[in-house]
């Protein structure tokens, strides 16, 4: 009986939802007549209605597309799937009220659909609010094709109904949080969501910071990647899977864009229907014996981290030590060879490693015999030289595990003749060590450790 009375419900809201769409259609269609009284005659009549059922059949089929995103993908357990009330509530943080003095900060981007502004809310908060782009490619072509302003907000704005739908259904530190929306509002148009701000993701800035920083981002995907696959609606595609669709916020990777995104797996007959292609590479996994290509969703995206993100960002510059771990995740993802739960077990090993200092274990300690140790004092009037990749673009800061590693990289520098240990430390744990040529005078910092590498050594590696 409950599953029954679910599927009715399921059922009326649609029905309902669907009456409603056509009879304000049906008012835009009529509105559509007055405003084009000076194309008289039967043809023009006949034109315009099927540009109006056109446009009507649009609505209809995009509102289809949401019903999935209404459900909850587990089901009962007679095996119906049941209303999603969480979905269906209330609107709940930031709402249109908060919105009414904001001001804008900047633009964070702009698409063919929507528009991204940081903005200061009335109480001094910053969020992200995105929005219909009004003079976006989906929007003109709309209007080119249907001539119907009002129409048109309605049709290009369900991919924003769509995301909201989605961020309120997966709950996700690598997905960005929605922090409230406004419907229908005077201050935008039409529909907004409220998100936490954050900061459009720049690869080729990426590409030239330390390793540590570029596997957070990489660990990030694979960790949302393993939450999509078994998520509360059932295996998640990302089917534009760009750096574009992701912000940092305080360092952490955070997908921001789910417009694109597909639940539950294809269906399929036989073995070619389950096939994944990409422009280098193909894939075919079997068709399952419940004629669903099983899987298939999480290697389409577990395939595309790989080609647009680990090619790019892992194995550059890794610790030599880590770099077997590393090759073989890129020799598996760039195969397919392991799902996601396993490609996340194999980064997981990697960060304890790195986070533990097991890779270091080979160091020989006594090279720390060739620093003297000044603890409580920090330098001034520094001689700083570059190092690649660092942390501070003029100058040489690393991350280490502790000071027997920061010896050694400095013992390895030439030009290097201390370093500096503060209390500083990245996401790992690790602290931050800079490294200098010269210094001209030492000043008090309870902090700061300074360690200062002797004559002796210092020729050894010039000589080196």
């Amino acid at each position: 009986m409950s599953s029954t009375r679910t599927l009715f419900l399921v059922s009326s809201c649609l029905a309902l939802t669907l009456i409603s769409l056509t009879l304000v259609l049906k008012k835009w269609h009529l509105g559509l007549r007055e405003e084009g009284g000076g194309d008289d005659g039967p043809d023009a009549d006949l034109k315009l209605d099927l540009t109006s059922e056109k446009l009507i059949q649009q609505l209809r089929e995009r509102q289809q597309e949401l019903l999935p995103f209404y459900l909850n993908s587990t089901g009962d357990q007679t095996g119906n799937e049941t209303l999603n009330e969480e979905v269906l509530g209330s609107e709940q943080g930031i709402g249109c009220s908060d919105l009414s003095g904001m001001t804008v900060v900047d633009l964070l981007g702009s698409g063919y659909t929507k528009t991204v502004l940081k903005v200061l809310t009335q109480q001094g908060s910053a969020v992200a609010l995105k929005s219909v782009n009004e003079q976006g490619s989906d929007m003109r072509t709309c209007l080119e094709d249907f001539r119907d302003p009002q129409g048109c907000q309605e049709l290009v704005s369900f991919k924003l109904r769509k995301e909201v739908i989605l961020l309120q259904r997966l709950k996700h530190p690598n997905i960005v949080e929605l922090r409230g929306q406004c419907r229908e509002s005077g201050l935008v148009g039409g529909m907004v969501a409220v998100l936490e701000p954050g900061t459009p993701l720049q690869m080729i800035q990426l590409l030239q910071s330390p390793w540590e920083e570029r596997f957070r981002v990489c660990l990030g995907v694979v960790r949302l990647l393993q939450y999509l696959s078994r998520s509360p609606l059932g295996s998640v595609a990302l089917l534009d899977f760009q750096p574009r669709q992701f912000i940092t916020v305080s360092g952490e990777l955070k997908l921001t864009d789910l417009d694109d995104a597909v639940v539950r797996e294809p269906s399929c007959r036989i073995d070619s229907d389950c096939l994944l292609q990409f422009p280098l590479r193909n894939f075919t996994l079997p068709c399952s014996s419940s004629g669903v290509c099983e899987g298939l969703n999480q290697l389409r995206n577990l395939y595309n981290a790989y080609r647009y993100f680990f090619i790019y960002l892992l194995p550059h510059q890794a610790p030599a030590l880590l770099k077997p771990l590393v090759e073989e995740i890129m020799n598996t993802t760039g195969e397919l060879k392991k799902n996601v739960e396993e490609t996340l077990e194999d980064f997981e090993k990697v960060l304890h490693e790195y986070k533990s200092g097991l890779h270091l274990q080979n160091l020989q300690p006594s090279v720390i015999k060739d620093y003297a140790v000044v603890r409580g004092v920090k330098t001034a009037g520094d001689m700083d030289y570059r190092c690649w990749p660092s942390y501070e673009q003029q100058a040489c800061v690393l991350s280490v595990h502790n000071a027997l590693e920061a010896a050694h990289i400095c013992s390895s520098h030439p030009q290097c003749t201390s370093f500096s240990l503060s209390r500083q430390r990245t996401w790992t744990g690790r602290r931050l060590a800079s490294f200098r040529s010269g210094f001209s005078q030492m000043l008090p910092d309870v902090n700061s450790t300074l360690y200062m590498r002797s004559q002796a050594g210092v020729s050894t590696a010039a000589q080196l």
